[in-house]
């Protein structure tokens, strides 16, 4: 097989489906613990930490922005719910991208999701640490100080909670996918609760004074803003990572999918709405807990501002737990390839890949503790968006090279979903600092040098793989 080839050599669909359904993991998640994961993945990440990024850049406008971003997640969750019914697999948009555009490309796609995971339950665990801050001051009085709880450059040296956070969701995961479930359910009950309750609170100070003008920095502000908060709809993505854990995937994957976003959406729109309106966007983007705060100011009371950060806690806790159980089982996928080490692949008797878990925890918790969360949450930003251009790009190549594989949900106006959704993608991408794209080229690099130097070769498709074209 000459060079290009083995670049463009896909992995059939059936053979992906063969893997997942051989698979060492073990099949005990339904609908609701689905739903829960992609909920829990993503609900927390936007609303409790990157507000307060997103407000300067658009206004009051942020709530147009989180509706820009995601409209862009429901293009694309459409295409992902296709390809969930079409190749339930645990690889996510690295799998369908391999099952489409071929090796390279799924190399690349996966690599992004790496770092869009990875960093994503950094930034979220940074963000942890603020709302322990704040619910510490509120009982006992205390804070940690700065030193020990923000990274170099915002003041501190390192930033332990972030770091200890990421840890204790590693070993919640080395005790298992069921165990693991049930924590998930639990804290994304408590979180929708203690966001509703936000919103209850803060409609009653609503001053439309808040509300102007409304888009200072017209639409390239709330582009602006929509582009850094689009990660915070990535939770979709982690639901698809349960491919391999689900019991009935081809059903369940694509209703989870759709489902959690609009769940999220609805959340995350109401609440941008009410804190707006409620403490105005000066106050919600000098503090690191701004919810929290813009409590305080509309109760005049601390005890509010308490709950608050308490489900704040709770809830950002869960999506370090969900986000890193995703990105653990991506890593099985690309190992099961050949494309990483084989022992990031290896389950112990709990059915837990551990060494994959130990490795991810590790690296994630010194990320979390060294580097600041505006550039942990652009830099997420653009791994996750690249992911979803590709899955959009997958699903029209799907579509015409495989018309008869059997899908348990088709995107409905095909194919202008899926070019709206790599539209919407790269319209956003744009958007991103320029420093954004430079971490993103060295990302991008490093991961060429180690397929080249590594996957290409111990691939499991060298010899016996059919290549595209």
């Amino acid at each position: 097989m000459s060079f290009a080839r083995t670049l463009l050599r896909v992995k059939p669909a059936e053979q992906l489906a063969d893997d997942g359904s051989h698979t060492q993991l073990r099949r005990t998640l339904g609908l609701v613990p689905l739903v829960a994961l992609s909920v829990g993945a993503t609900l927390g990440t936007g609303i409790f930490v990157v507000l307060a990024e997103a407000a300067p850049a658009a206004g009051p406008a942020v709530v147009v922005s989180f509706v820009l971003a995601g409209l862009a997640a429901l293009c694309s969750a459409l295409s992902y719910a296709e390809l969930a019914g079409s190749v339930p697999v645990s690889g996510s948009a690295y799998s369908y991208t391999y099952a489409t555009l071929g090796e390279l490309v799924a190399w690349i796609c996966g690599w992004c999701l790496l770092l869009e995971y990875g960093v994503s339950v950094a930034a979220v665990a940074v963000g942890w640490g603020g709302y322990l801050n704040e619910f510490l001051q509120g009982t006992i009085g205390v804070t940690i100080p700065d030193i020990l709880a923000a990274p170099p450059g915002e003041g501190g040296v390192v930033n332990i909670p972030a770091a200890l956070i990421v840890l204790l969701a590693m070993f919640v995961l080395l005790r298992g996918v069921r165990e693991s479930a049930r924590v998930t359910t639990i804290t994304t009950l408590l979180k929708i609760a203690v966001l509703v309750f936000f919103v209850a609170v803060a409609i009653t100070a609503f001053n439309s004074d808040n509300m102007t003008p409304f888009a200072p920095y017209g639409f390239a502000g709330i582009s602006v803003g929509a582009s850094a908060v689009f990660f915070s709809f990535i939770g979709f993505d982690a639901a698809s990572t349960a491919g391999e854990e689900a019991r009935n995937p081809k059903r369940d994957l694509p209703r989870a999918i759709i489902l959690s976003l609009a769940i999220v959406t609805a959340i995350y729109v109401l609440v941008a709405f009410a804190a707006v309106g409620a403490v105005g966007v000066d106050v919600l983007s000098g503090s690191n807990a701004s919810l929290a705060t813009a409590l305080r100011i509309v109760t005049g009371q601390g005890w509010a501002s308490v709950v608050l950060a308490f489900g704040a806690v709770i809830a950002i806790a869960s999506v370090v737990l969900t986000v890193l159980y995703g990105q653990t089982r991506i890593l099985v996928s690309m190992s099961r390839d050949g494309l990483m080490p084989s022992m990031l692949s290896k389950v112990n008797q709990r059915a837990v890949p551990a060494r994959n878990t130990i490795v991810v925890g590790v690296v994630v918790a010194l990320l979390a503790a060294v580097v600041p969360l505006n550039q942990l949450a652009e830099a997420t930003s653009i791994g996750t968006l690249v992911a979803f251009s590709l899955v959009n790009i997958g699903v029209l190549v799907l579509r015409r090279t495989r018309p008869e594989l059997s899908r348990s949900f088709r995107t409905p106006l095909m194919p202008w979903i899926p070019l709206l959704g790599l539209a919407l993608c790269v319209y956003l991408i744009f958007g991103l600092d320029v420093v954004t794209w430079v971490t993103f080229a060295i990302w991008t690099a490093i991961g060429l040098a180690v397929y080249f130097g590594y996957g290409r070769r111990k691939s499991k498709l060298n010899g016996s793989g059919p290549a595209a074209g």
